[in-house]
């Protein structure tokens, strides 16, 4: 029996009454009826169990100009498997790839090369109303003519899905995501908070195995973005769906995601936990993608077996000579008036109980960020000397950018 037959069976059977004071209770639905506590909890059930570990395998993205017949790589032998259940932000810059990436699962652009398995099904060749699968765009996309209540139904409508169970869905959809008291209005009748929830209701509607999110925070202002992606992290943890979440915003992959998958140019640079991604970036450009504020680059060199800045030897190290960059984030350091490192304060950013002071070494084209104690700096001023110690340390080859400590 499929799945959509077995929420049919359960609909069939004798529902419990409403209980006026649960919180499974709900109002009125258009058609008179109420949504019972065995109907919300069926539901919610089902979509539990269907959360799917989706598999990339050599995926590989190439657009063909066509009348210079050049050749772009928008992804490039990509493999990378998302845990089922989990929540997986795929993160860079403008151009990386993610997107793409995105639209390949989806089934909006066919890979050029590779295979993507939803479990243990090869969908690469389905079309996408054939893999299950939720999408909500960065403009949400909601038709203009129709109230929330007639938005989130139309998908179900094209799947020909019994009025009476579609309504069902419809209105659990909607008291998920908040908006139940909002069924009769019309998008512009809606905040671009409101018109979110409506298009992750629409998605999440279809009971799809996966739910792949665009850029979905891009056109809030800064509060609601913090609120929506808290939205997103509760609908995501009561579900239990695959869910896939594009963002070139740091600081919402970090804050929401159960990993992160960091791209460039189409390549795979890092996929971990976040904080251990920024803990334990790969490379550099891993190391400066993450962190507000960015990491420290400061130049240096390995000669000897020492790890040299701006003459003064900083470490002993086991590494062949060559030049490095030397990334220390701004919370690794720590005022010392015997520190390793001498600067001068350029100037000082003083915010509540924690100062920023952003100093240079030798010269102002060097300066660097170190955020500390306001109590450690009280007595200095711009352009006073001051030294640091630090309690952690990155070294990376100038060049190639991999991580050599």
């Amino acid at each position: 029996m499929g799945f959509f037959d077995k929420i049919k069976e359960l609909f069939k059977k004798k529902e419990k009454p409403p209980v006026a004071d649960s919180k499974e209770a709900v109002s009125e639905l258009e058609s008179g009826e109420e949504l019972s506590e065995f109907d919300a909890e069926a539901i919610k059930k089902d979509m539990q169990n269907m959360g799917v570990e989706i598999r990339l395998e050599g995926l590989t993205k190439e657009f063909v100009e066509k009348k210079t017949n050049r050749i772009t790589v928008a992804v490039d032998n990509f493999d990378v498997t998302i845990p089922a259940g989990k929540l997986v932000g795929l993160l860079g810059p403008s151009g990386c790839g993610k997107s793409t990436t995105l639209y390949m699962i989806s089934g909006l652009h066919k890979p050029t090369a590779g295979r993507i398995y939803f479990g243990e099904d090869d969908v690469t060749d389905l079309p996408p109303e054939q893999r299950g699968i939720g999408l909500v765009f960065q403009n949400y996309s909601l038709y203009p003519h129709m109230t929330v209540r007639q938005n989130i139904l139309f998908p179900l409508e094209n799947m020909k899905v019994p009025k009476e169970e579609a309504e069902k869905r419809a209105q659990y959809m909607a008291e998920l995501v908040q908006i139940g008291d909002l069924m009769n209005r019309k998008p512009n009748q809606l905040s671009g908070g409101q018109q979110q929830r409506v298009a992750i209701a629409r998605a999440l509607v279809k009971m799809p195995r996966v739910l792949l999110l665009d850029e979905p925070l891009s056109n809030l202002d800064a509060r609601l973005r913090m609120q929506m992606r808290e939205e997103i992290r509760r609908i995501q943890r009561e579900t239990g769906i695959t869910t896939i979440f594009v963002t070139h915003d740091q600081e919402e992959a970090m804050s929401i995601s159960d990993e992160i998958v960091v791209m460039k140019d189409g390549v795979l640079h890092q996929k971990d936990k976040p904080q251990h991604v920024y803990n334990e970036p790969v490379d550099e450009f891993v190391a400066r993608f993450l962190g507000n504020p960015p990491i420290n680059m400061i130049d240096g060199k390995i000669e000897d077996g020492k790890l040299i800045v701006n003459g003064r030897i900083l470490e002993k190290v086991n590494l062949e000579d060559q030049p490095i960059h030397l990334g220390i984030r701004a919370e690794f350091f720590q005022v010392d008036p015997k520190g390793r490192l001498e600067a001068e304060i350029e100037f000082l950013e003083h915010i509540g109980r924690d100062t920023m002071v952003i100093a240079s070494i030798e010269d102002a084209s060097r300066t660097f960020k170190a955020l500390v104690s306001a109590q450690t700096i009280k007595d200095l001023e711009v352009g006073h000397k001051i030294r640091f110690n630090y309690t952690s340390y990155f070294v990376f080859n100038a060049e190639t950018g991999e991580r050599l400590i």
